[in-house]
């Protein structure tokens, strides 16, 4: 299963600045006393972890199909992604609501408050231009026209998403912590500095609320988008001999290993050699129009032997 260099390239990206962004918040955080810096410190190496595991998720999804693997390891993608989502809801969410409670209820006043300053507005500019990055990525990977919500529903390749996502939390969570820093002088309120770090934990959650429940839909099988199907289905009745569509059926293994399943009633007059001649047809045309699609099974049955309800529907069914 392939990859783009546009996905390797943004969550390389990521995980570099990340690194050298998280340990220079983890020395702002050390320096000042800041409990949401501590949260965006922890929410960096969190997130340089959790891009080397979409890496890790990249590289094992291109091992070859064994004996008892024969559809291959596309699946570990998912996995992998749904690992990152609990690492940022567990870790991430975990730690820094932990964090902005201990410091409403012992609230310290910041130390070297402009340390803090320079450190998240440098944040900001890196990570705003890492998220430009993973956005014309995303953009490109097919979101199309559609609305961001449905984008990221419809795409099968998590890992431009992923990044979107955590870097559009990290700019949020940064935004946050400045403003929770900056009222927390102003006010001379330091509880201010906790109840930032609270939000920044609300944030995490729900992003890795939503990241969860789309790579376990993922990981559970998905078939192809609606469009795809309604053209699988005109191409499979449009081939010569076919007198009935029984059902079609179809599941993701990778954002572009995808599996193919279709069942057709042909005529009765027509010969074992000339089915075989329809279905290669058949087999190359789909092959030729979506190179996402690497396995096509077609598979000659009466109508009779269908149930009514499935014969008639012939949707993307996942197993």
């Amino acid at each position: 299963m392939a990859h783009s260099s546009s996905s390797r390239t943004v969550i390389f990206a990521a995980l570099g600045g990340n690194l050298l962004v998280a340990a220079t918040k983890f020395g702002a955080a050390f320096l000042t006393g800041s409990a949401s810096m501590l949260s965006e410190a922890i929410h960096s190496l969190i997130d340089t972890g959790n891009q080397g595991l979409l890496l890790v998720g990249m590289k094992r999804a291109t091992r070859p199909a064994t004996a008892t693997h024969p559809f291959g390891y596309g699946l570990e993608l998912y996995f992998w992604t749904f690992v990152v989502a609990l690492l940022i809801f567990g870790l991430g969410a975990g730690v820094s609501l932990y964090e902005g409670i201990i410091h409403i209820i012992h609230p310290q006043p910041v130390a070297h408050v402009l340390v803090n300053y320079a450190v998240l507005v440098a944040s900001i500019v890196f990570e705003g231009s890492v998220w430009l990055m993973a956005l014309r990525a995303f953009r490109k990977e097919g979101k199309g026209r559609r609305g961001w919500v449905e984008a990221v529903q419809m795409s099968k390749d998590p890992t431009v998403f992923t990044v979107l996502f955590e870097d559009t939390a990290a700019l949020s969570g940064l935004f946050v912590a400045l403003l929770g820093n900056v009222l927390a002088e102003w006010l001379d309120m330091p509880v201010l500095d906790g109840v930032a770090s609270i939000i920044i934990a609300f944030i995490l959650a729900v992003t890795a609320t939503f990241l969860a429940r789309e790579s376990q839909s993922l990981l559970t099988g998905e078939g192809v988008a609606p469009e795809v199907l309604r053209a699988l289905r005109t191409m499979a009745l449009g081939a010569d001999g076919v007198e009935r569509l029984n059902e079609i059926r179809s599941m993701h293994f990778g954002p572009r290993d995808v599996l193919v399943v279709i069942s057709l009633d042909f005529r009765n007059d027509m010969t074992a050699g000339q089915v075989e001649i329809v279905v290669s047809t058949l087999e190359r045309q789909i092959k030729q129009a979506y190179p996402e699609v690497t396995r096509v099974f077609i598979e000659a049955q009466d109508s009779r032997g269908q149930p009514a309800a499935t014969a008639a529907r012939g949707t993307a069914v996942t197993p």
